[in-house]
């Protein structure tokens, strides 16, 4: 399921709970270094590792990814979900995932 910028996956408009969530921004390492939410780790969707580095995930962590406009971010989520993932959000863009967890977007 692809979700637009403005809401997480779920519509809940209450912030998402990252206390226990692995938040992961699947934006290329240069967006990445742009701005991207404190504390997430970065995975590029797009790179040839993607599989690699997400199958070393414990599958029955949560999970909340974000990327420019929800696009990747869904994509990532439909590949996580396909690997036996159960707890993945997509949460849209930068924006409305710092937005949704409360978290601040700081550059490298």
């Amino acid at each position: 399921m692809l979700v637009g910028c403005g809401s997480p996956q779920g519509g809940s408009n209450s912030p998402a709970n990252t206390a226990n969530a692995t938040v992961i921004d699947v934006r290329t390492s240069a967006e990445f270094a742009t701005g991207h939410l404190q504390g997430a780790v970065n995975i590029d969707v797009t790179a040839g590792d993607f599989n690699a580095k997400i199958s070393a995930l414990p599958k029955d962590g949560t999970y909340l990814l974000y990327c420019r406009s929800g696009s990747r971010a869904g994509q990532a989520r439909t590949i996580m979900l396909q690997q036996g993932f159960t707890d993945v959000t997509n949460l849209g863009s930068l924006q409305a995932a710092s937005s949704a967890t409360g978290l601040p977007i700081v550059t490298q």
